[in-house]
């Protein structure tokens, strides 16, 4: 329908997205590592953030297995196409990304030991693509619930661009927005590499660390 669009690598317009559909993703249920609800209410001392880092199982691993995480989910988020399937997502043309979202206590892990794993456990200096994982669903990006999540999300990402420049690394490519809508993953996805340890997942760090 659209044949100048790569839907690998080229993010489409809203026009161009799929339809998707009104209903959220049933049978969601609970953590199954830590048998916690998936999705709210949550506590009214927690907080809430959104990573996309590449391939969302092994994203999802590296936060929920750091203490002071309450509850971790993968899921969509970033583009136009309500309530996508993960083969939608796959084909490029609903705009998503590949996310998880990380339910956490401030006063046991504050935000930017959050924003350090998320730097340092991906490359993000790869644009839609995360190690052999190519399109658009594995790019790289911080989605902020409030100004004060965007001003340390910021601030890291100047630093660990220095960080990454004085290792003779490439620019980050990393966006940086406001937290749009997460949809809900199948429940197949949640929490995979503990279902399935033997899982493949292509995340990778760049070995730099943020300072």
């Amino acid at each position: 329908m659209f044949p100048f669009l790569n839907k690998k690598t080229d993010l489409p317009r809203p026009e161009q997205a799929l339809p998707g559909r009104s209903a959220p993703m049933d049978g969601i249920g609970e953590h199954f590592v830590n048998r916690r609800p998936l999705a709210r209410p949550y506590p009214a001392h927690l907080e809430r953030a959104l990573f996309g880092m590449g391939c969302f199982w092994g994203a999802e691993r590296r936060f929920w297995q750091e203490e002071g995480v309450w509850v971790t989910a993968v899921g969509y988020a970033g583009g136009f196409t309500p309530n996508p399937t993960y083969d939608e997502v796959c084909s490029g043309m609903t705009g998503h990304n590949e996310v998880v979202q990380v339910v956490f206590d401030p006063a046991e892990v504050p935000y930017d030991r959050l924003l350090q794993l998320f730097w340092e456990s991906h490359d993000p200096t790869q644009g839609m693509r995360q190690g052999n994982d190519v399109g658009t669903q594995y790019r790289s990006g911080i989605y902020v619930h409030s100004a004060d999540q965007r001003l340390q999300a910021e601030a890291s990402r100047e630093r660990y661009q220095y960080a990454l420049s004085a290792a003779g690394r490439g620019e980050i490519t990393t966006e940086i927005l406001d937290a749009p809508p997460f949809y809900f993953a199948e429940p197949y996805h949640q929490q995979y590499l503990a279902k399935n340890p033997n899982g493949y997942c292509g995340l990778g760090g760049t070995g730099v660390v943020l300072a």
